[in-house]
């Protein structure tokens, strides 16, 4: 689930602005069509752009959300019409019809984010790797680790264990964990999180099974370490990386 701003000048839910958005689990946040209004815009992964009734303002306001420096990806709404002259200096990532389905814009939001981070990953060679207590996801090899010991996990449950750490001290419910880590389009039921949270549990061992914490009736949540506990796993790092250097000299 992302965190969405849907910038319009309409007097109407997001919903109505673009249909498709109300059947996903994205979390919309309504603003003003105007550049002041980023000034005090929270944190976001998406902008959403309304051009359908006035395509020369909101190319405007693509244009001048780009001249901020500002790298979250731009979705530019618009009519089937406007869609004929809509042009690649504009500033905006993509272009979705106001029609469009929820099984389209879903996959134009990934891939807007997947592009940001994947320039992002590029810049900074440890980006791909997620550290939360004793676990540590290196999201390029495809490998984790907790207490420096490398777990022998299924490629789902690599993906679930990353999903969750994150997010640390968030709550999932099991279905939006099917959606995130198996997919808008699964259609297995939410019995399959149980089976695999059960599983990764099993692999990070009873010392660490308590990682991976249920919140009755709601869902899972990966539990944030302690501060006591945080500290040895930081000791254990950096022990472990002179050793690693000792062994090189």
């Amino acid at each position: 689930m992302s965190t969405l701003l849907l910038l319009t000048s309409a007097l109407q839910p997001s919903a109505e602005v673009l249909p498709g958005l109300a059947l996903l689990g994205h979390q919309v946040r309504i603003l003003p069509a105007e550049g002041s209004a980023l000034l005090e815009a929270p944190d976001a992964d998406l902008l959403l752009v309304d051009g359908r009734q006035d395509l020369a303002h909101a190319r405007d306001l693509c244009r001048l959300i780009r001249a901020t420096g500002t790298d979250m990806p731009v979705l530019l709404v618009c009519t089937e019409g406007g869609l004929a002259v809509v042009a690649h200096d504009w500033g905006m990532d993509d272009v979705v019809l106001h029609t469009c389905g929820p099984a389209e814009l879903e996959a134009r939001i990934k891939l807007a984010i997947g592009r940001l981070n994947a320039r992002r990953d590029a810049d900074d060679p440890e980006s791909h790797v997620i550290r939360s207590g004793e676990v540590l996801v290196d999201d390029a090899t495809y490998t984790a680790k907790v207490g420096g010991r490398p777990l022998d996990l299924t490629f789902k449950e690599f993906e679930l264990l990353k999903f969750l750490a994150q997010h640390p001290g968030r709550v999932f419910s099991r279905q939006q964990l099917l959606q995130e880590v198996w997919g808008y389009d699964y259609f297995g039921g939410t019995r399959t999180v149980d089976v695999h949270v059960r599983r990764l549990r099993a692999k990070l061992g009873p010392e660490n099974e308590t990682l991976i914490g249920t919140v009755r009736n709601v869902g899972y949540r990966f539990v944030l370490p302690s501060k006591e506990q945080q500290a040895s796993a930081d000791a254990r790092e950096i022990e472990e990386s002179e050793t690693e250097q000792d062994s090189r000299v």
